[in-house]
């Protein structure tokens, strides 16, 4: 069950209306690292699990994203509309908002519809659960980048807010799975891996042909090959 109730979860309040930057809010309304495809994509995960409690976070944070839609809907309506009824209706005509009308639509920046497939779920919790930090990531980078863009304190608050809470939601979700013990462990499944599980191929050099070294392909963890094809690692499989 869901009620609605005419509160948003942070203050909306834009003062200097922007249809430009009406439109790069798009992309957090209809685009593919937007509140809907999150709202959606962990509604449909808190089928996959038969976790009570990791069920019940899921549909939260799923319903707090669509209380983040609605304050980018919010904003996107006072961006476009109060710039249609001022001076700025010049502005107001070169964006998607002529012709779609102001206030939200389902699409992203550019103008293209949302789109199912944006939504990353599996059947199986840790690989859900994986997926939804990169959605998180994704969506705090495009937060970043509007932030960066921003035309006024309420419109920059409103979306501090809402970056602010892809990191708690990020956080949540690696706790999460470290309660699983998949925090750290790259196998979700029943997966019994080959002898080459911990095996580091190198495969690429750099322009005056030196090789990078890091933690991920050294010892102990992986067995470093220099030369795969000299060593005949290559096309054994």
């Amino acid at each position: 069950m869901y009620i609605h109730k005419s509160e948003p979860l942070h203050k909306v309040e834009v003062k200097n209306a922007d249809p430009a930057f009406g439109q790069h809010l798009l992309e957090q309304f209809g685009g593919g690292t937007g509140e809907l495809t999150a709202a959606l994509q962990y509604f449909v995960q808190s089928f996959h699990t038969e976790d009570p409690a990791l069920r019940d976070m899921l549909l939260d944070i799923s319903t707090e994203e669509l209380g983040h839609l609605e304050m980018v809907g919010m904003l996107i309506e006072q961006h476009t509309k109060k710039a249609k009824q001022d001076q700025q209706e010049s502005a107001y005509k070169s964006t998607l908002f002529s012709l779609r009308g102001h206030g939200p639509h389902f699409l992203d920046s550019r103008g293209s519809s949302w789109d199912a497939r944006y939504i990353n779920e599996g059947g199986n919790p840790v690989r859900d659960l994986r997926a939804n930090i990169a959605a998180e990531a994704g969506a705090l980078q495009t937060y970043e980048n509007l932030l960066a863009l921003s035309p006024d304190d309420g419109t920059t608050a409103a979306l501090r807010h809402l970056a602010t809470r892809e990191v708690a939601h990020t956080h949540m979700f690696m706790t999460a799975l470290e309660s699983m013990n998949k925090l750290s462990d790259p196998i979700f499944g029943d997966l019994q891996p080959d002898d080459t599980v911990n095996v580091y191929y190198n495969l690429s050099s750099n322009l005056n042909g030196s090789d990078e070294r890091g933690p991920w392909n050294s010892e102990p963890t992986f067995k470093y090959i220099a030369d795969p094809l000299k060593e005949g690692k290559v096309g054994q499989g």
